[in-house]
């Protein structure tokens, strides 16, 4: 009893809880945009330019580069379509995502006929439209073995689009399969990624052999746009041997712009984020936009 008085208990409230735990009301997801909704380009969009990111060797910074390159063409006013045609779906779900809520992916583009209109998310990011990939995918290869025309299906299916996008960014899995040799017949030029570190030009022989025989035999104008060093270093020796080693192997086609290595663009695809989202202010951020004004100064 405080201070030594006496309670009233008539007066005293009870309160019951109730003790089932508290189920809160679902909360219904927003639906994905499709096609017919994207916002209209506010520029004349010239010739369309499709380029394939490729480098069989993993953890170079491939899907990291397609993701981060289509948003920062994106934030300086150009029409990108991210293209996702790695069956792990990286790209996809870096840009935020569930690849649950897909009724459609690219899969359904090259095996099924389905319009890739039908599959695009558009204005994921100012700019950015994607055609995203699931596990569908992984039977792909497989698949598409049987299938006539089976080389020309993904360049059969984004040619409509031509016309309608500055960039079509192609994200290619790892590997020198199908899929691979899909993008090599739809792209108009090659972008390889090549990461700062020991045999760094490991396997870049037998992706330039594989290059060179879809260009004799069913992509004539295919060709190397440019060589992209990422995960540069400037503090190690290697880092700065790497780059000697690979100018001087690839010349001019070589960016100006190296891609640093940093926390944060290993991070931004966790959060779903493009890293000129993520940390726009960032050496990664800023390094991705430098990259994209090159790639529009080279048409």
């Amino acid at each position: 009893m405080p201070n030594g008085q006496d309670i009233d208990i008539d007066s005293v409230e009870v309160i019951v809880r109730d003790p089932r735990p508290v189920v809160s009301e679902p909360v219904e997801k927003e639906a994905l945009r499709s096609y017919k909704d994207k916002k209209p380009v506010d520029h004349v969009i010239g010739q369309t330019k499709i380029l394939a990111i490729i480098n069989q060797k993993g953890g170079v910074g491939k899907t990291t580069t397609a993701i981060d390159l289509a948003a920062a063409l994106g934030e300086l006013n150009k029409a990108v379509l991210l293209v996702d045609l790695d069956p792990q779906g990286n790209a996809s779900s870096g840009l935020g995502i569930e690849k649950n809520d897909l009724e459609h992916c690219i899969y359904d583009v090259l095996l099924d006929d389905v319009p890739i209109e039908d599959i695009i998310i558009p204005d994921i990011y100012p700019g950015l439209d994607l055609a995203p990939a699931t596990i569908n995918l992984a039977g792909a290869e497989v698949e598409l073995v049987s299938e006539m025309a089976r080389e020309n299906r993904l360049k059969e299916a984004i040619g409509s689009l031509r016309g309608k996008y500055d960039f079509i960014i192609i994200d290619c899995p790892p590997s020198l399969g199908l899929l691979t040799v899909n993008a090599f017949v739809a792209a108009d030029k090659l972008l390889i990624p090549i990461q700062c570190e020991f045999y760094a030009l490991e396997g870049v022989t037998k992706l330039l052999d594989s290059m060179k025989r879809v260009k004799s035999r069913l992509n004539p104008s295919l060709d190397i746009y440019g060589v992209l060093l990422t995960m540069y270093d400037n503090r190690t020796t290697l880092s700065k041997q790497v780059v000697d080693e690979v100018r001087g192997y690839f010349g001019s086609v070589v960016f100006d712009t190296m891609i640093p290595r940093t926390v944060k663009l290993s991070e931004a695809p966790s959060f779903g984020q493009p890293i000129t989202y993520y940390d726009p202010k960032g050496k990664g951020s800023i390094a991705y936009l430098e990259l994209a004004k090159e790639v529009i100064n080279r048409g």
